[in-house]
């Protein structure tokens, strides 16, 4: 849990983002979180959610949405507090350790020897790729923004309607934009699993964070019904060079189809989790303001043709390109991190001294009184 809680725990209330003289007198409103989690979201949008396994089986273990677990306003913030505020959001998937084999193209033959093997902890941080682009258009909309197809090279059909919104005039190209989607998104996925990686070495734990799992074998699209991975529904289709995963349904949903009706539904929902109960635009969710009700009212709500050139743009790239977004995956994996105990001898006869931490020496004794 100590692991967990530093890759994806909650820290408090997010402070979002206060200044913006082009929507003023309303304070921005990006984020789609009203918590702080231990690893950085761009603008506080926070896609991201862990999956573990073990030996005791597979698990999800949500964050993104679920407040602040701990408020530093109101309590002295200890690790035993984390652990005790997290514990209850792991929810198992299933009583078996997640199964990669121990060949390519499921594992880097690097790392055939050493993943994911019993003892260990292996932490899958997941980041909703169609989710963070709709927060993108969402964005570049605010800030008087739109898309183009600069891979079929035409302006999206009925963007015309929208100008005073946006500029229809000097678009931005959408290969662009959806890297920049991924990219941030990444960054999650990334500083998480750092972060993770920092607290193996205050705990003396064994470790590492790395890249070297298939990431369609872990997303479920490894093409056999033996390596289920995550279990995640994914597609395929011509235009594409590869499979694309969406979702565990009732666990893990992009904001697309199939998992909604159509553009519209998920742009809705994305409203939803903004301004809706338990958001950080809403007033009766707490906050770390002395007037957190005024400042999470003073966001400017997405009013209905908002949402409509949202949804024009969102629903011509999965017209177009079949799924959303059109040139990046839907759902992305990059960095795994690994837990287990270390092999201290091995170290001992092949390394010079410093190999490894004074906590790993001592890790044994601390934290199971073991010498």
């Amino acid at each position: 849990m100590l692991v967990l809680g530093a890759m994806g725990g909650t820290t408090g209330w997010h402070y979002s983002i206060t200044h913006n003289p082009r929507l003023a007198p309303h304070v921005p409103n990006y984020s789609a979180a009203a918590a702080g989690r231990t690893f950085p979201s761009a603008a506080g949008v926070h896609t991201a959610e862990l999956f573990f396994t073990d030996d005791t089986g597979l698990y999800f273990f949500p964050t993104r949405d679920a407040g602040a677990l701990v408020d530093p306003a109101a309590e002295e913030i200890t690790a035993e507090l984390m652990v005790e505020r997290h514990r209850d959001r792991s929810r198992r998937l299933s009583a078996e350790r997640l199964y990669l084999p121990r060949e390519e193209p499921y594992l880097d033959r690097h790392n055939h020897w050493c993943v994911n093997v019993p003892g260990s902890l292996l932490v899958i941080p997941v980041a909703d790729i169609a989710q963070h682009f709709i927060a993108v258009l969402c964005f570049l909309a605010q800030n008087g923004y739109a898309i183009y197809d600069d891979v079929h090279n035409r302006k999206i059909p009925g963007l015309d309607t929208f100008g005073g919104l946006v500029d229809i005039e000097q678009p931005f190209p959408l290969t662009f934009a959806e890297q920049y989607a991924l990219t941030e998104a990444t960054a999650e996925l990334a500083t998480a699993c750092y972060a993770g990686t920092l607290m193996l070495q205050a705990m003396g734990l064994g470790g590492w964070m790395f890249d070297g799992i298939d990431r369609f074998t872990m997303l479920g699209a490894s093409g056999t019904p033996k390596v289920p991975g995550l279990g995640f529904r994914y597609d395929r289709d011509e235009r594409w060079s590869t499979p694309n995963p969406t979702g565990r349904e009732g666990v893990f949903e992009a904001y697309c189809p199939p998992h909604y009706s159509d553009m519209a539904a998920a742009v809705e929902a994305f409203a939803r989790r903004k301004f809706g109960p338990g958001g950080p635009f809403h007033p009766d969710t707490p906050g770390a303001w002395t007037d957190s009700p005024g400042v999470r009212g003073s966001a400017q709500v997405h009013d209905e043709r908002f949402k409509a050139c949202i949804t024009l743009q969102a629903q011509y790239i999965f017209d177009t390109f079949g799924k959303f977004p059109g040139t990046v995956p839907t759902v992305f994996i990059l960095n795994y991190v690994q837990a287990h105990h270390l092999d201290l001898e091995f170290y001992d006869h092949h390394f010079k001294p410093g190999a490894y931490l004074h906590t790993h020496a001592t890790h044994l004794q601390k934290w199971h009184n073991r010498a």
